[in-house]
């Protein structure tokens, strides 16, 4: 069943708007299949599908330097203190160094956290490794974009 899902996420990946960059092998578009499943995720959360898209040793840091562990970072979404209404990525880059892929996006979001409406617009570097032939996000850190 998993199968039939990764097939089709890569399918309407490849046929929607999701992106107008054309990634230039497999390995940058099962990334970026990962990428747009983490951003569904955000907004969307459920714990099972956020762990097994990150590390049990994720390092997840924000732009206000507060750095949270794989268990911390799913609670705080799960319990709605982290509140993602809407995630765009913008600008997204994605470099494969072996079994590590680095990708950089700007995320312009509307958030609630806390039941406080928001719009941010952050940079973000993602880390992902290759483990056991899928992609785990193993790092995270946002920061501020110049003004």
């Amino acid at each position: 069943m998993k199968f039939f899902f990764t097939i089709l996420a890569v399918v309407l990946f490849q046929f929607s708007g999701w992106t107008q960059i054309k990634y230039a092998n497999k390995e940058e578009t099962e990334i970026a299949v990962r990428v747009e499943s983490l951003r569904q995720a955000l907004i969307d959360p459920d714990a099972n599908k956020l762990t097994e898209l990150t590390s049990k040793n994720l390092s997840y840091g924000h732009s206000s330097g507060v750095v949270q562990n794989q268990s911390i970072f799913i609670e705080k979404l799960i319990n709605g203190e982290s509140d993602f209404v809407s995630i765009e990525f913008q600008n997204q880059t994605i470099e494969v160094i072996g079994k590590v892929a680095i990708v950089r996006h700007n995320l312009v979001a509307h958030t609630k956290d806390g039941g406080v409406d928001k719009d941010i617009k952050i940079g973000i570097i993602l880390v992902w490794q290759k483990q056991k032939n899928k992609w785990i996000l193993i790092a995270r850190q946002a920061f501020k974009l110049p003004t």
